[in-house]
């Protein structure tokens, strides 16, 4: 799936802005042949131009998996806010899509991504960004209940996760001022920043991995992710929250 070698001359969407697919990594050799893959379709198409994989020092084969798909590599010190903020300096199309090497588009999200886009760039819809629904890829009660919980989350407090991808013009990039710096918390501290009326979310879904949960247990990683949005909410420091979230990942 070699992306630089995918677009083709009668691409499907040419006459919509394209997009620059960011996607911090970190020793994510399970999850990632499936994330690109689901691109695939949309750089056939014409609708994705590039894919960045930003790589915070794998020790594993996602390096390697990124160069076969024919994805450009940058390095970047470990941390998702550091590596999501050098992807977007060098992505080169006017539409950036941030998304988690763990989490896959559901076929035919493209149709609401032009939609928006053909809205924001003809002016006849306010500047929005565009946020996936989110899904876990496991059977059962207790990931539909987490599941229905986001949703929740998402209504009442307009409060998507990195990991429900992220579409954003560049010009509404620049203006809330991008990612910044941060251990922890870089999602919601940009969609703060967006704010409820300029987040647009998506009836597709970006289907993530259930890996973490089930390892640590559904009702202990969603209770302690929780913990730490509190947390941020009430101010304290991403650099003491990240402590406290490693402490309980131990």
């Amino acid at each position: 799936m070699p992306f630089r070698h995918l677009v083709s001359g009668t691409a499907k969407w040419h006459e919509w802005p394209m997009i620059s697919v960011i996607i911090p990594t970190l020793n994510a050799e399970r999850t990632l042949a499936a994330a690109l893959t689901g691109l695939v379709p949309a750089a056939i198409d014409g609708l994705i131009r590039e894919v960045i994989v930003v790589d915070g020092g794998s020790s594993d084969r996602t390096r390697e998996i990124a160069d076969m798909s024919g994805a450009t590599i940058f390095d970047a010190p470990a941390g998702r806010g550091r590596q999501l903020m050098r992807g977007a300096a060098d992505a080169r199309f006017p539409w950036l899509l941030f998304l988690h090497a763990d989490t896959v588009l559901q076929d035919g999200w493209e149709a609401e991504a032009v939609r928006l886009m053909r809205l924001v760039d003809q002016h006849e819809a306010p500047e929005a960004a565009g946020v996936f629904r989110f899904r876990l890829n496991d059977t059962g009660l207790k990931p539909r209940l987490l599941e229905t919980a986001v949703r929740a989350r998402c209504a009442l407090l307009a409060l998507p996760y990195g990991d429900q991808g992220l579409l954003i013009s560049r010009r509404l990039f620049d203006d809330v001022g991008g990612y910044k710096d941060l251990p922890i918390m870089e999602d919601v501290d940009l969609m703060r920043r967006l704010g409820r009326k300029r987040i647009k979310f998506f009836n597709s879904m970006a289907v993530t991995s259930a890996e973490r949960y089930k390892r640590d247990g559904y009702i202990r990683r969603a209770l302690r992710n929780q913990m730490c949005l509190a947390l941020y909410g009430a101010g304290l420091p991403a650099a003491k929250i990240v402590r406290i979230y490693g402490r309980a990942s131990a």
